[in-house]
């Protein structure tokens, strides 16, 4: 695709392909996003493009930021396009239905021009600060909650005159430099799959910005606003068969198009500093109490997919619609959803929960995506104790059961130890894959070596209820198989 003016709706788009109906040259950034990949183009970037293409909200164009070293190939792929890119809505009868996004108008990576990236974040017209830096990219302990204030590049960022390299300190020193010069902070909005997305985002910030001076600290807490949200969009990582498909078929040839679902949700917290886009005229849910919608979707969704994913990969699946039609792993994720999710919910306003269970496994199954389990599986110590062990003490709490939930964790386990079924070698795609592999391969000599990783598992071990479970279903795995263990936990379901 050509390169062509910031003000071309079109970029060298095949004609038939639906583009920005707004002229770009007139679109200002409202809103400087860290972490642009796959699912912030699905999602939020669509959700202001559908709003620009109403006529409205040209103010609130985003500017994305880059902070890490895999961020310069989102550089190289979007800047010669001037932030243009593909949308492909994959539906399940192979219906492709593409759309050319404009509302992501700048694009900074951070290491190669860092004040520009400050002086972005400081300007009066940035007013919303939005994230996706993934699970990881908040810098607790998984266990206590706490930030780690002695990770070595928290340790970097805090010394004096240092150039900023986290995204903790690119937004604490804009906040400070807004203070300083009596210009309102900007609303930071996170759109990460975490409980309380919003409070555990005031809650790392504010701490990073306490142990580099408290009075900001105080200010921070005191004037920024911190929405919750909750989104969702399952969007699998873009293939170079995704990009072939696209030229083939479409004529279009795109440095880094997106494919996803036809499904989008996005529940927000309607908590804003200096405004917002309308984005109530898109179907935004903008509502007083995200929590509800949180846990349903983390617990019933994002856990579900962890209850799939390493029993399908032990089992041969390599994507997630050929697991989601097997009927082995549907009958054991539904009495996951069913008997062990569900019931620690909180009542969802407007949602039918029979039916938004049914929609999910409709969704997994979905042939077009082609999600794969490998996407699942990974970042695993990162997922599981957001997702799967707050049902599991939930339900350790109330004497509700427990199976199905300590399953997923035994086949976390299984798949840890680097190999499948058939001895083929499974790659760990984990920041503490290390630390995983290596008590999960321990299992012969110490069956619960594994949960006394207590940066992931915190005191569970010393539950005698889970860890019997645990040794129960673990035991089952490693003697008789993940399919007949299948075939006992439907017969315990039973």
């Amino acid at each position: 695709m050509p390169s062509h003016p910031a003000d071309d709706t079109s970029g060298g788009f095949p004609a038939a392909v639906p583009g920005p109906t707004y002229a770009r040259s007139a679109v200002r950034v409202g809103i400087v996003h860290f972490g642009v990949g796959g699912f912030h183009r699905a999602h939020q970037a669509a959700y202001l493009d559908s709003l620009m293409n109403q006529g409205v909200a040209l103010d609130w164009g985003i500017c994305g930021v880059g902070v890490k070293p895999a961020d310069a190939a989102m550089e190289r792929a979007l800047v010669p396009q001037n932030g243009l890119y593909t949308l492909v809505i994959k539906h399940p009868d192979g219906r492709l239905e593409p759309r050319v996004i404009g509302s992501i108008v700048g694009y900074l990576y951070a290491p190669e021009s860092p004040e520009t990236v400050l002086e972005r974040l400081t300007h009066e017209q940035t007013r919303i600060v939005s994230l996706t830096i993934t699970e990881g990219g908040y810098n607790f302990n998984q266990a206590t909650g706490e930030f780690i204030a002695d990770d070595p590049d928290v340790v970097r960022d805090l010394q004096p005159g240092a150039t900023p390299s986290t995204v903790f300190a690119y937004v604490v020193e804009a906040l400070d430099r807004r203070r300083r010069n009596g210009i309102a902070p900007f609303t930071v909005m996170s759109c990460d799959n975490i409980q309380s997305n919003g409070h555990l985002a005031r809650k790392v910030f504010t701490a990073f910005a306490a142990l580099r001076d408290p009075e900001l600290a105080a200010w921070i807490t005191e004037n920024v606003h911190f929405p919750d949200s909750m989104v969702d969009r399952i969007t699998p990582v873009t293939t170079d068969e995704d990009r072939e498909l696209l030229r083939s078929r479409l004529g279009v040839v795109d440095n880094w198009p997106v494919v996803c679902e036809p499904f989008t949700q996005w529940v927000l917290e309607d908590d804003f500093t200096l405004g917002r886009p309308p984005y109530e005229r898109v179907g935004v849910q903008l509502v007083d109490d995200v929590a509800p919608y949180e846990l349903m979707k983390l617990r019933l969704l994002n856990a579900g997919h962890q209850a799939i994913a390493y029993f399908g990969h032990l089992l041969g699946h390599q994507y997630v619609h050929e697991a989601a039609t097997d009927p082995r792993l549907v009958t054991y994720v539904r009495a996951y959803m069913d008997n062990e999710a569900t019931p620690t919910l909180l009542p969802v306003p407007g949602v039918d929960l029979e039916a938004y269970k049914s929609e999910l496994l409709t969704r997994f199954a979905n042939p077009g995506i082609r999600d794969t389990i490998a996407r699942l599986c990974a970042e695993s110590s990162d997922r599981i104790p957001k997702w799967v062990l707050p049902v599991i003490r939930h339900n350790l709490g109330t004497g509700g059961p427990i199976t199905q939930a300590t399953a997923i964790v035994a086949s976390w386990a299984r798949y840890a130890e680097g190999f499948d079924e058939q001895g083929k070698p499974i790659e760990i795609v984990d920041r503490l894959a290390d630390e995983v592999s290596a008590a999960a391969r321990k299992y012969a000599s110490d069956p619960l070596a594994f949960l006394r990783l207590t940066q992931l598992f915190g005191d569970l071990v010393e539950s005698e209820r889970f860890v019997e479970e645990y040794l129960r279903i673990a035991h089952a795995i490693h003697t008789v198989g993940v399919a007949e263990t299948l075939a006992q936990l439907a017969e315990h379901n039973g």
